[in-house]
């Protein structure tokens, strides 16, 4: 799964050597974390929400046939 979300979210990016993404499992669910550059956030969500809906659409469908549980979220850095 995580090959699969970084595929997609490093095309959408300006900054794609800035994407990191984290998978932490469960018994029956998964979560993945994204965390891009602040300049592209804006990109991943879309207008409306639209652009990460659709990558997590694609992610439940994926899942329901492996009969486990995504979580998608999207990792802001706080300014230091």
């Amino acid at each position: 799964m995580k090959e699969f979300v970084e595929y997609i979210v490093k095309n959408l990016v300006d900054l794609p050597q800035e994407v990191q993404i984290n998978e932490i499992m469960g018994q029956s669910s998964l979560i993945i974390e994204i965390a891009v550059a602040k300049s592209d956030i804006g990109k991943i969500i879309g207008k409306k929400g639209k652009t990460i809906n659709a990558i997590r659409d694609l992610l439940k469908s994926v899942a329901s046939r492996n009969q486990i549980r995504i979580t998608l979220e999207i990792i802001e850095e706080e300014d230091k």
